[in-house]
């Protein structure tokens, strides 16, 4: 009876482990896949001056702006 015990023991243990190793790595998985996304170039407007990422701003003849209406003014004169 007390062979039958520990051998029943042992399963349970070795079942709490295979979880926990389980668990373990699902964790290890959810952490890679929030990675951050890599950074946008920021471009300076001809215009106002203002940093704006990339992606967001108008280009013109080379030229960065960072809405319509200011490519439409056209670079600052300073």
């Amino acid at each position: 009876m007390r062979n039958l015990l520990i051998l029943i023991l042992v399963f349970i243990g070795i079942w709490w482990l295979r979880g926990a190793v389980r668990r373990f790595r699902q964790q290890g998985a959810a952490k890679a896949a929030r990675r951050p996304a890599d950074a946008e170039r920021m471009l300076e407007c001809a215009h106002c001056g203002i940093n704006v990422p990339e992606s967001d701003g108008v280009r013109a003849d080379g030229v960065f702006y960072c809405c319509e209406q200011h490519r439409r003014a056209g670079p600052r004169l300073d």
